[in-house]
């Protein structure tokens, strides 16, 4: 066995600039030990080729212990919050059977034009002149409007979750704990409209969808899908930021992107490849001693691949830390592998191209802001996001 390098997610250097330390990681190894604040020490993967080989491998399970549990959130509401993502074996096959047509590239094409209205009234909100934090004022609540879109919550509750929408985001605090209840009564009362009528959203989908065999999701799991929209949805928040902050340093490729519009979906994938708010995979657990490329994994050990480093790996990518919105697109790990591959992830890229698409064609002056000399990226151990993103139009 050759030494595993450590990393410490709490050292100050690492937080100044978390793409450095986990970009050069593969360099030395496919394998690298993390030390988590909070949760204590965990295998990660760095390179491209053997982080999908750990996603796709059923001796690697998630489970609830793969997640943090907010300890404000009241005990009523728990049967609502283990998720899909929380299951393996069986039963995740089964949801994920119920669900996957609901969520496809399709139907995520179909919601464009909602998407659409939803950015183009944000933007019209939007003062005259900047600077303008576009995190604040734009990419934050966009997400929570399109979810709400989705599932059917009235135009007259919206406001509120927008609220919901920023505590979660947050991810800690008292606002975090009052949120989840709120949000589980809004789903509980958003499947009793749409049992009592149908409409053309999301949740409609998952209520009519039935398999062979009969079985269908039960109210249980249509809320919990419901959060699992909301806890999941916010990912095109620190997207659509980090991607906007990476097209505006890098003015060649945005000018390539301005003069030819139909290169947006691959820009996007581009974007998640290097800079996906994902740094890390959700973390899996060792069913059985293991061998993982020459490093002893025991039982019980948590693995995790660190997407940050896999999507920087030269064997997989040419030139790989340089933004080429013209790279083949889809051969990253940004919304993960195998399994628990990110269900909406169609959804995420068609809202973060009608976003940028919509900056791009109603600011052709856009640009960064003077005080945006000093953005930071404010990390947590698995999260690369922007403090702010002050613009001028």
């Amino acid at each position: 066995m050759t030494d595993v390098p450590e990393l410490d997610l709490a050292d100050p250097g690492v937080l100044a600039d978390p793409l450095a330390a986990y970009g050069c990681a593969h360099a030395n190894g496919p394998m690298l030990r993390l030390k988590v604040p909070g949760l204590g020490p965990l295998w990660a993967v760095t390179r491209q080729e053997e982080a999908r080989a750990v996603l796709g491998d059923p001796r690697f399970a998630i489970n609830s212990g793969s997640f943090i549990r907010h300890p404000a959130i009241p005990d009523e509401c728990l049967v609502y919050l283990h998720t899909m993502s929380e299951l393996d074996g069986p039963e995740h096959r089964r949801i994920r059977r119920l669900v996957a047509p609901a969520f496809t590239p399709r139907r995520a094409e179909e919601f464009r034009p909602r998407i659409e209205r939803i950015v183009a009234a944000l933007l019209d909100g939007l003062p005259a002149e900047g600077p303008v934090d576009l995190l604040a004022e734009f990419a934050k609540p966009l997400p929570m409007d399109v979810i709400c879109e989705l599932v059917g919550i009235p135009e007259v509750d919206r406001p509120r979750w927008r609220e919901y929408g920023a505590a979660v985001l947050a991810g800690a605090g008292d606002a975090f704990g009052e949120a989840v209840p709120g949000i589980i009564d809004g789903a509980k009362a958003a499947v009793e409209r749409r049992r009592a009528e149908s409409g053309d959203d999301l949740l409609d989908d998952l209520i009519r969808v039935q398999v062979e065999d009969g079985d269908r999701l039960s109210d249980v799991e249509l809320v919990t899908l419901v959060w699992q929209l909301v806890l999941a949805g916010q990912t095109p928040t620190n997207l659509i930021a980090n991607g906007l902050e990476v097209l505006l340093t890098h003015p060649g490729q945005l000018e390539k992107l301005r003069a030819d519009r139909t290169l947006m979906p691959t820009a996007v994938d581009e974007l998640i490849r290097l800079c996906s708010p994902n740094m890390l995979a959700i973390p899996r657990y060792a069913q059985e001693d293991a061998d993982l490329f020459g490093t002893p994994v025991r039982e019980g050990d948590r693995v995790t691949a660190a997407i940050a480093s896999a999507n920087r790996d030269p064997r997989v990518f040419e030139d790989p830390d340089r933004l080429d919105i013209t790279r083949p697109p889809r051969q990253h790990i940004g919304f993960g592998y195998g399994p628990h591959v990110c269900l909406g992830a169609s959804l995420a890229r068609v809202q973060t191209e009608v976003a940028l698409g919509a900056l791009l064609d109603r600011y052709p002056k856009l640009a960064l802001a003077e005080t945006a000399e000093n953005l930071w990226r404010a990390t947590d151990p698995g999260t690369l996001r922007l403090a702010e993103l002050p613009v001028v139009f």
